[in-house]
Formats: C-alpha cells, sequence, structure tokens
C-alpha cells in the first residue's frame, strides 16, 4: 500500500515537473511570438531590446551600442531619396539561366523562390532621385537576393545606370553589399566586373562624380571592381570589407590575422576607404559631398568663344 501512494507521489511530481516545463517552453514560445511579430527587436551584438519602431525611426541603428542592423533595398532608398522623387530604372530587366547551372536545386529554381520570398527581381535596385534637392543615380545592392551576389543582370542595371548619370552629368552613388560574383552564372558574372567599371571609367572622364558606400558585408568580385572605384569611398561602421575570406587567406600566408582584419576601421587605417560615417549621417555627408563636386557652369566668355569658333568653322 505505502509503495502504491509513494508510487504515486513520484508520479504526480513527474507530471508536475512535465506541466512545469510545458507551460515555461508555452511562455517562452509566447514571448519569441511577440518579438517576431515585429514589436520588438533584440541587437544581435548587445543583446537589448528595442521597441522596432524607434529602432527605425533611428535608420536600423542600435541605440544602444550602434550596431548597424542590415537593411533592405527599399529602406534604404527610403533613408537617402527625398520624399516623392525616386524614378526607377530598368525594372523590367529579369535575370535567366544561360548556363542551365544545377547545384542542390536548378538555378532558375533558386531565382524564382528567391524572387517570391523578397519581392524582388534581381540583388540591384537603381534609379534617379535627389538627395536634399541634388540630383543622383543611386544603385542599391540588396543581400536577401542570393546574397546580393553579381549576375549579369545586376551588372546591366548598373551599367546602363551609369550611363543615363553620365548622359545626364548626374553624380552616381552606389550602396554596395555583396557576397561577390554569382557562381550560377559563371564567366557572365565575371565579365560584369569590367563592363562596371568601364562605365565608371566614361563617368570619371566627364569629370563627374561617384561615391561607393560599402555596407556589411562587401566582398568577392564587387570589392575588386566598382567598390573601390570611387573618387570618395565612404563605408558603415563596422562592415566587413575584403576580397577573399579570412580563413582562405590565413590557409594561404599560413599566420593569424589581427581581430579587425578586413574592417571598416582597419581599411580606413591603411587608405583603402576616406570616410566611416554611421548611418544616420549619411544622407546629409553624401548631400555634402555632392553639393561641393557639383560640375561647374562653363563661363560665359567660354561659351561666345565656342561659338564664335563653331560659326567661322561653318564659314569655312
Amino acid at each position: 500500500m505505502a509503495n502504491n501512494e509513494e508510487s504515486r507521489g513520484l508520479k504526480s511530481l513527474f507530471d508536475w515537473f512535465a506541466n512545469r516545463r510545458k507551460t515555461g517552453s508555452t511562455s517562452l514560445e509566447r514571448q519569441e511570438r511577440e518579438i517576431a511579430d515585429g514589436l520588438w527587436h533584440k541587437c544581435s551584438k548587445c543583446g537589448v531590446l528595442a521597441y522596432a519602431k524607434d529602432l527605425r525611426a533611428n535608420q536600423m541603428v542600435c541605440v544602444e551600442c550602434g550596431h548597424h542592423n542590415r537593411v533592405d533595398s527599399d529602406e534604404r532608398i527610403r533613408q537617402l531619396i527625398d520624399l516623392n522623387t525616386w524614378r526607377p530604372l530598368d525594372e523590367h530587366l529579369r535575370p535567366t539561366d544561360p548556363l542551365q547551372f544545377r547545384d542542390r536545386k536548378p538555378y532558375i529554381d533558386r531565382l524564382r523562390e528567391t524572387q517570391e520570398k523578397t519581392g524582388l527581381i534581381e540583388a540591384v535596385t537603381t534609379g534617379l532621385g535627389e538627395i536634399n534637392g541634388l540630383p543622383i543615380a543611386l544603385g542599391v545592392m540588396d543581400f536577401r537576393f542570393i546574397g546580393a551576389s553579381m549576375g549579369s543582370v545586376v551588372g546591366e542595371k548598373l551599367t546602363r545606370m551609369i550611363e543615363q548619370a553620365t548622359q545626364r552629368r548626374y553624380p552616381v552613388v552606389i550602396v554596395c553589399t555583396s557576397g561577390g560574383a554569382r557562381m550560377q552564372e559563371g564567366m557572365l558574372s565575371l565579365m560584369q566586373m569590367a563592363k562596371i567599371s568601364a562605365a565608371l571609367q566614361r563617368h570619371q572622364d566627364a569629370r563627374l562624380l561617384y561615391i561607393p558606400i560599402l555596407t556589411n558585408p562587401t566582398t568577392g568580385g564587387v570589392t575588386a571592381s566598382f567598390a573601390m572605384l570611387g573618387d570618395i569611398i565612404i563605408a558603415e561602421p563596422k562592415a566587413t570589407i575584403g576580397f577573399a575570406g579570412r580563413r582562405v587567406i590565413e590557409q594561404t600566408i599560413r599566420e593569424k590575422l589581427p581581430e579587425d582584419f578586413q574592417t571598416a576601421e582597419d581599411l580606413l587605417k591603411h587608405g583603402f576607404v576616406d570616410e566611416i560615417v554611421p548611418r544616420t549621417q549619411l544622407k546629409n555627408t553624401l548631400a555634402q559631398l555632392i553639393s561641393l563636386h557639383q560640375p561647374a557652369p562653363t563661363p560665359p566668355h567660354m561659351v561666345l568663344w565656342e561659338t564664335m569658333s563653331l560659326s567661322s568653322t561653318a564659314v569655312e
């Protein structure tokens, strides 16, 4: 009889602990669900919970530790471009599968899934707009789309945008983030490095301004081409910027790299970056730089001289 009572007591004790764990897990799930609903955001660096609305008002920069959370291309455009001045370019361009590439799944299926998940057609959005009333051509890469890898459409859209800017005599700003060239497009992807660089050279020959903004992460073929060709190169704080990965470099040179290797601060120290600008100050900083580098108007006497020269040529 006593043994039966003890067993019932032991069983009820196990039930109590089981119910306790179940209740605890339920409350944890409820808490995680509330956070996931978008009301709160937990900083991945310092762990502080912030009201999502306040975090967005601070441009997704943690008010406690200054950590710059990753933002998508639409949010980046809202942060930089004046209201109702944005005009997107080449929205009709869509990626294809020229190599019929397949890894774990066909590339065409990967593209379709990513497009449905992100609502984007490709990894870059380009357009014309204004920053504090100053016209610019802006390209924004989005890491959600296959790691913002540089495919053929990314290269084509950026090249067309730069050519539009050269024709209109607008400065170019590209917000860079990427894992590098898109391996599913092979050599066609690598060709975009040269194509964009050539367009930027023509832009420079026209004595026009180009500013790349390096965000976290900017790596691979993007770093090896247009991300490092700017007249003024800006980076966000703590951004990872490099070509090959840290592990690959350490295995190649057989040395341990410093902890701050390939950070924006390390690149600034070695002269690869001109300035590190917090996101909350980025728009005003760009406006100041663009206003200082506006194309100088042609002096009246030069206009008169050119007119006389053309007239004399026509007479001859």
